[in-house]
């Protein structure tokens, strides 16, 4: 038997049961001042967002541009806490009075090498191509002269040159040997 609170029959997929309004796709129109009160809650919402990872934005940019003027201000600082020694012993060299040739010759090639390892903790290399192949990418030829070596080779150093970290920084002056003139 049926209950008799039940008024609709059995229904099948698909079906809407008897005596049931059909189910609304949406839900009831709201007040449209309610909507406009809604959509302009969630405008200040996004709005005040927007203006917080804006100033965050701006903040990061301030703070990064301060740490790298920093960072070029103060790159130098471990080399020159290197060089603090070279120049005390420069200066110990100096201040000494009645010191002979041979221990003031023997402070200067201490502190002489001295500053050769800072130039190398720094990754300054020393270019020194005597008797090399001319390289105008390191060498700068200051002169030509007739050799008995092979045609632009390196026959004089006059001034080292240095690189750092690769690139050089400057180069090698140098007097190159001169092809022979097949003339002759």
């Amino acid at each position: 038997m049926s209950d008799p609170d039940q008024t609709s029959s059995p229904t099948t997929a698909g079906e809407v049961p008897v005596g049931e309004p059909p189910a609304q796709a949406s839900a009831p129109a709201a007040d449209p001042g309610e909507l406009l009160k809604q959509a302009e809650a969630k405008a200040q919402q996004h709005q005040d967002a927007w203006l917080r990872a804006k100033a965050e934005a701006d903040n990061i940019r301030k703070r990064t541009a301060v740490e790298l003027a920093n960072a070029y201000k103060y790159a130098i600082e471990s080399v020159a806490v290197e060089l603090l020694p070279v120049k005390d012993g420069l200066e110990a060299t100096i201040a000494a009075d009645s010191a002979s040739l041979e221990s003031l010759k023997n402070g200067v090639e201490l502190t002489l090498k001295q500053l050769s390892t800072v130039f190398g903790k720094a990754g300054l290399k020393e270019i020194n191509p005597a008797g090399e192949k001319f390289d105008p990418h390191q060498h700068q030829a200051i002169s030509m002269l007739l050799s008995e070596k092979e045609p632009n080779t390196v026959i004089n150093v006059l001034q080292k040159g240095y690189t750092l970290h690769d690139r050089v920084i400057r180069p090698a002056l140098v007097t190159v040997a001169k092809p022979k003139d097949p003339q002759a």
